[in-house]
């Protein structure tokens, strides 16, 4: 870049923020930025999860026996989805200042909460606490410090904490499903 098209593209950008504040516009809205990632997490995350045949929702790897391999204690794919709806609700209520259900005690989730129907419900009710907390997202309130697990983060902090938490979780699931024979329905659409 030249030196006086870095000055034209300071000065474009610098006018922009000059604008914003002063006619109280934000340059950009935080709420669609983080939605826009959220509705594709959502997606694949729900569409895997749903694909997952009920009779193999409870596979492991340690099921296959592989040779050589310690899969000894790992989660089920059900406990998978149950730890990421759990954390879900735990981070996305930190942010909107909603209780918790009081059957929650640990990251894993009620215990109560065993078929597939019911373990994809409580998964949908914590992305829509998602869709809450990203909704009261603003410009205003983004780096508002809140306490979350013994520490004081932004609330944009945590919300990608929360996102990339969950992409985490899809690709352990992708690879579940894939160890069941079963291709998952967002690779499908992306070849």
């Amino acid at each position: 870049m030249s030196f006086p098209f870095k000055a034209q593209f300071i000065t474009v950008i610098l006018c922009f923020a000059l604008f914003s504040v002063c006619f109280g516009q934000p340059l950009i809205k935080y709420s669609n930025a983080v939605e826009r990632q959220f509705n594709k997490i959502e997606s694949d995350i729900v569409t895997t999860a749903e694909a997952m045949p009920e009779d193999k929702f409870y596979f492991t790897p340690e099921d296959l026996h592989i040779k050589n391999s310690n899969f000894k204690g790992v989660r089920t794919f059900a406990g998978q989805i149950m730890h990421l709806a759990t954390d879900n609700i735990l981070i996305w209520s930190a942010i909107t200042g909603d209780s918790v259900r009081n059957d929650i005690q640990d990251v894993n989730g009620p215990i109560s909460i065993r078929t597939k129907a019911a373990v994809l419900k409580y998964l949908k009710s914590s992305f829509e606490e998602g869709r809450k907390a990203i909704s009261m997202l603003t410009d205003k309130n983004a780096m508002d410090m809140i306490e979350f697990r013994g520490r004081r983060l932004p609330k944009l902090d945590l919300a990608f904490y929360a996102l990339t938490h969950a992409n985490e979780h899809y690709g352990q699931m992708v690879v579940y499903l894939r160890m069941c024979g079963i291709i998952p329905p967002p690779t499908i659409s992306e070849r």
